[in-house]
């Protein structure tokens, strides 16, 4: 289609644009739509698809006619317009208020209209100079070797019962939960957590609270009732919270026999280097990734926005939504049933979500500066590149079809940001740390599982 399209500079990440179509293409679009009309609506003594437009005109009347029409062709150029503007609209393009205010087409006229074009974000950083980052070890760490057999040493270990001491990181807790305001959903005369992990449906400040008490001890608890969606402002809780009892697990000494009876390795040596082929094949399938993870937190935490428009992150929240439920529904899952399997609520996971999406579009605002700082642009074959690994099957069509409804702009920009992804992965400055072997060390940065069976951990929900 044979479109002009005229755009001024962005101004505050909105391009203004002025659109012009052909007589010919706006005469056709209109022809077209006195067709689908005749073909959609009985007309008394007409066939369908023979109806005069005379009798349209009066039957509906020809303004309401033109408008079906001005849509049809916006809707049949937008995407063309978009792919000469070379852009990325946040949310729909605005063609007057709500599109009310385009001009109707008209017989045997050019179609001119304004529209203006929300772009995604801009932004500056404060230095385009190669990330810093820390890195584990590839090789696997004695430090390591020890917290996974530890680790491994627990599924051996027997619940003991403890009554010298207070509730401790790591223990499982017994309690009982009465409400004092607003705490009715969760009150129980008997629940199990276990501290520290956050794994049960009760709030973490319970978690946080019982550590340091001893049984017996009563303790009140405050926590924020999170809003539904579209509800009420988030409202303050709070229970009374007793404790009942305290067992934590009483792993065994490792020794040859134990390594060959629960582990499968003649001596504690063997399951030593059993362990630590484990931990380094996992690190050589999970580092790469880590190192670009990384390397994405410290370009966008050179960010110099103070706060990215809403609009753009809704638009990046729904399509995280949009993606994961495609997902959940391959594998026959609900958003709620999956919630759940990840040990929260609807309303948390959805609001874990929106702390994904403002995480994300700050990676992608700052991965669209290094782009524009360093020149990156698509070349021959980066497209096809970019699909490889992916379930499309014939890349040839689906580029004809992304042109068609002006997803190359898209597809390019996803091009640009995977390179420079990519320099700012290979160029990272990295220093190697054993996390593991720090003072209050954090979970290991790769997980491994040893081939052995460990007995399950009880219910941490609640106890009968």
């Amino acid at each position: 289609m044979n479109i002009k399209v005229q755009a001024q500079e962005p101004v505050d990440d909105v391009l203004a644009v002025t659109l012009t179509v052909p007589a010919d293409e706006v005469d056709r679009v209109i022809k077209q739509t006195y067709a689908d009309i005749s073909k959609r609506y009985n007309f008394q003594g007409f066939r369908r698809g023979r109806t005069p437009r005379p009798v349209i005109d009066a039957q509906l009347g020809r303004v309401a006619v033109l408008e079906d029409a001005t849509n049809l062709l916006l809707n049949d150029v937008e995407p063309q317009m978009l792919t000469e503007l070379d852009v990325v609209p946040v949310g729909d393009v605005d063609y007057g208020e709500k599109n009310e205010e385009a001009p109707h087409v008209e017989d045997h006229k050019d179609y001119e209209v304004a529209a203006r074009v929300t772009l995604t974000p801009t932004a500056e950083l404060s230095s385009y100079d190669p990330v810093a980052i820390d890195m584990p070890p590839e090789e696997a760490t004695e430090a390591e070797i020890e917290n996974q057999i530890n680790l491994l040493l627990q599924y051996q270990g027997s619940f003991a019962d403890i009554t010298d001491r207070p509730v401790e990181d790591g223990d499982f807790a017994t309690v009982a939960i009465e409400n004092v305001e607003g705490g009715e959903d969760i009150v129980e005369e008997s629940a199990l957590i276990r501290v520290g992990a956050h794994a049960s449906r009760f709030p973490h400040e319970i978690e946080h609270a019982i550590v340091g008490h001893q049984i017996g001890d009563e303790v009140e608890v405050s926590y924020v009732l999170e809003a539904e969606e579209g509800g009420e402002d988030p409202k303050e809780a709070t229970v009374k919270v007793t404790v009942k009892g305290i067992r934590a697990i009483a792993t065994p000494e490792l020794t040859d026999e134990l390594a060959n009876e629960a582990f499968g390795f003649k001596t504690v040596d063997e399951l030593k280097k059993g362990v630590a082929e484990e931990i380094e094949s996992s690190k050589k399938e999970q580092l790469p990734q880590l190192k670009e993870d990384r390397a994405l937190a410290a370009l966008t935490s050179r960010l110099e926005l103070e706060e990215l428009p809403e609009p753009y992150v809704q638009q990046v929240f729904r399509d995280i939504v949009e993606n994961l439920m495609d997902e959940l529904k391959e594998h026959g899952l609900t958003i709620d049933v999956y919630a759940q399997s990840q040990g929260m609520t609807l309303q948390q996971f959805v609001d874990r979500l929106r702390v994904e999406a403002q995480d994300h579009a700050c990676e992608s605002v700052a991965l669209d500066a290094l782009v524009r700082h360093m020149g990156i642009e698509v070349e021959d074959g980066d497209i096809e590149e970019q699909l490889k690994g992916t379930s499309i099957t014939d890349v040839d069509a689906f580029v004809k079809e992304a042109e068609e409804n002006g997803r190359m702009p898209a597809l390019r920009r996803s091009v640009k940001r995977s390179k420079a992804l990519e320099w700012v992965r290979d160029h990272a400055e990295v220093t190697i740390v054993d996390s593991a072997a720090a003072p209050e060390a954090e979970e290991p940065d790769a997980e491994v599982d040893v081939d052995v069976e460990p007995e399950p951990e009880p219910e941490v929900e609640s106890e009968a």
